[in-house]
């Protein structure tokens, strides 16, 4: 199947490693083109040289204001025009209510939330009919993940906020849409596990709880996000796709 990839620019955040990176490979994998960011330059660049031609890596921290603008501008400068972007940031810190600070709620509000909000207008500007706002969400959106209280508290709003979005831009032809990852496995979600003392017999217990019985791969997450991203699903608007072998068992 022709996802129609062919050409199309995306931004992807957040996509030096993990599922960030995964989404990226997969757009340039079917012919679009991307422009990728990370904190760090020489990890940006790195990044981009492993996809080929196709991307170009920006050193990029989604919560600098002027992120948005540069990333916009550097995709139109490079490739020509700008369609879609998808904004995926590294998971807050762990811990509880009680242990975490407010340093960490306001790092992580910063990036996670108030971050990907300023992508996404920026990409509303800019974007015309056919254009698309992703965003990597979690399955904490529907229900808290012990331990991980911070994401647990901002994930969900940032889909609210992606549901409004979608009603908002629907009329001038822009999907916004999210995905809903859960164990896949990632460096974050290993050094996860391994918070428990034991990886090797969290994994175990997690996978139990999964009706496909194992992890998914960051290159199964990367495809369902070139699909969403893609004039192939071009009815999809507003959806929060959960990417977890089953483990969500509600509709």
């Amino acid at each position: 199947m022709d996802l129609g990839l062919k050409d199309r620019v995306y931004i992807v955040t957040g996509a030096t490693r993990g599922l960030g990176f995964a989404s990226a490979r997969e757009l340039t994998a079917d012919g679009a083109r991307v422009v990728l960011t990370g904190r760090d330059e020489k990890r940006a660049a790195e990044a981009a040289a492993a996809l080929g031609p196709n991307a170009v890596g920006v050193a990029a921290d989604n919560s600098d204001p002027e992120a948005a603008d540069r990333l916009i501008a550097t995709a139109k400068e490079r490739f020509g025009r700008f369609d879609g972007i998808l904004v995926s940031v590294g998971g807050p810190a762990p811990g509880t209510a009680a242990d975490n600070t407010d340093a960490q709620w306001t790092a992580a509000f910063e990036s996670v939330f108030l971050g990907a909000v300023r992508l996404a207008r920026a990409a509303a500007a800019e974007l015309g009919e056919g254009g698309v706002i992703g965003f990597v969400l979690s399955g904490s959106v529907h229900e808290p993940i012990p331990g991980l209280t911070i994401s647990n508290g901002l994930r969900p709003g940032l889909a609210g906020f992606a549901k409004s979005l979608s009603l908002e831009l629907g009329p001038r032809g822009i999907r916004v849409v999210g995905l809903l990852p859960a164990r896949i496995d990632t460096d974050r979600v290993r050094e996860l596990d391994a918070l428990s003392g034991d990886a090797e017999a969290a994994r175990a217990a997690s996978a139990a709880h999964i009706p496909l019985g194992r992890y998914g791969t960051p290159e199964e997450f990367g495809r369902t996000a070139a699909f969403l991203l893609s004039p192939a699903a071009s009815y999809l608007t507003g959806v929060m796709l959960p990417v977890d072998g089953g483990f969500r068992h509600g509709f």
